[in-house]
């Protein structure tokens, strides 16, 4: 099998590497990129840690080949910060204390971040559908919904005051 050459944005950085298309893109990211927060905990799609955002959606990238992420865009939650000030979802996950190992963590912000940039309200059954494709074996998701939930009233509040 022959090497392909896919162009890509990720984290808003126009970058091109050449590889198998049948390369998964959480190795891709991991090893070619080294974007560690992209973790594999299931190799099936099912757990989400591998999450990140691709053109706009959340998915999951375990199961997702090279080839597909050629002229896509992807961010990871190494994107999110922007001049060394954590995202809103990143800070509102610390304050709510909805970081426990941490391993589930990055899926499920930028499980959040896909939802919230689609839909900046969500009701609570919406958040909680959202995130239902992420495992976490240490929270039991009271925190990481509560987590949620703030970062959707600050940025509701911003809004009233007319802020970004």
């Amino acid at each position: 099998m022959n090497k392909i050459t896919i162009s890509l944005n990720l984290n808003g950085e126009d970058r091109s590497v050449l590889v198998y298309p049948n390369r998964r893109v959480v190795d891709l990211l991991r090893d070619d990129f080294g974007l560690t927060s992209v973790k594999e905990g299931c190799a099936e799609g099912e757990c989400g840690a591998c999450t990140v955002i691709f053109n706009g959606d959340a998915v999951t990238t375990c199961c997702m080949l090279a080839g597909q992420a050629d002229q896509s865009s992807i961010i990871t939650l190494e994107g999110l910060a922007k001049n060394g000030e954590l995202d809103l979802l990143q800070q509102c996950f610390l304050d709510e204390g909805a970081v426990q190992c941490g391993y589930c963590t990055p899926g499920m912000i930028l499980t959040a971040k896909a939802l919230l940039m689609k839909n900046p309200s969500p009701t609570e059954v919406e958040i909680k559908v959202a995130m239902s494709g992420n495992l976490c074996r240490c929270t039991g998701y009271e925190k990481i919904h509560a987590a949620v939930k703030r970062a959707v009233t600050i940025y509701n509040q911003k809004m009233k005051q007319g802020g970004n």
